[in-house]
């Protein structure tokens, strides 16, 4: 627990919220670049097709000087071809001079065309230079913003983990310690209770002898022979019927009233006794 404890302050102090608006800021200022050059880039781009144009019309335009001053080379070259050695007539010297002339003003036209050309070309390069440096620091810019995403991702992502492992290790202590402190403490059970055996005599209740319906008066005993023998045949057959229950060792609270009853019965006898008297 105590690893998983520094693990999740180490990546608490990594995932601070100060180094994350830190991270932020740079993804915000990144943001703001990427979304300027890509503006620019399309504003850049938009130009393309109509400069591609130009290029197009100037190549043209040389493309039909050059064919006029070679048209007229040619013409040049046929004529000379035809006089040969003999003397050209005024009108064959006019026509000649006529056509260099041309010729001239053609080679001059031809690279007034080339030099058009080759500016519309190289605005056409630079503007598309332009174009692929803006969308090349755009996509810097993007990869700086999905560096920091990335990489704040990472940190947050880590301390969720450190989290949810302290977590766990917190559980885990808590449950061992339980079945620690279970496993120590002894068990505390409940006493038994005694119950007296099934078969057990309960002590019996002594009456008083009732007198006779007719008379009422007592009916006196014969003897105190008698009494006494009465008195030891209910505590002989008491004490049979706590034998006869199987009981090993009769309870206490059974002996007591056996021991009872045969008091009760010797009391009677003698105030039998002294009544007669």
């Amino acid at each position: 627990m105590q690893e998983a404890l520094k693990t999740l302050e180490a990546a608490k102090v990594a995932a601070s919220p100060e180094k994350l608006a830190a991270i932020d800021d740079d993804i915000a200022a990144f943001q703001e670049i990427y979304d300027m050059v890509v503006t620019e880039a399309a504003k850049r781009r938009e130009r393309l097709p109509a400069m591609q144009a130009n290029v197009d019309a100037a190549q043209a335009k040389y493309d039909e000087a050059h064919s006029r001053t070679s048209g007229l080379q040619a013409e040049l070259d046929k004529a000379l071809e035809a006089l040969g050695d003999e003397e050209p007539s005024t009108a064959t010297k006019e026509h000649i001079k006529q056509l260099r002339r041309e010729i001239m003003s053609a080679e001059r036209r031809e690279k007034s065309c080339e030099d058009d050309l080759h500016s519309y070309r190289r605005r056409l390069e630079s503007q598309e230079r332009q174009v692929q440096d803006s969308e090349s620091e755009a996509e810097e810019a993007k990869a700086h913003i999905d560096e920091d995403i990335a990489k704040r991702d990472a940190l947050l992502d880590d301390l969720k983990k450190a989290q949810t492992a302290y977590d766990d290790a917190c559980k885990a202590y808590e449950e061992a310690k339980a079945a620690a402190d279970k496993a120590a403490s002894p068990e505390i059970t409940k006493p038994t209770e005694t119950t007296p055996p099934s078969g057990s005599a309960q002590p019996t209740e002594t009456t008083q002898p009732t007198g006779s319906s007719a008379t009422g008066k007592n009916t006196p005993p014969s003897s105190t022979k008698q009494a006494n023998s009465s008195s030891g045949k209910q505590a002989d057959t008491t004490a049979g019927k706590l034998a006869n229950t199987g009981d090993a060792a009769p309870s206490a609270i059974a002996l007591a009233a056996v021991a009872a009853a045969g008091l009760g019965i010797t009391a009677t006898a003698t105030r039998r006794l002294k009544n007669s008297k």
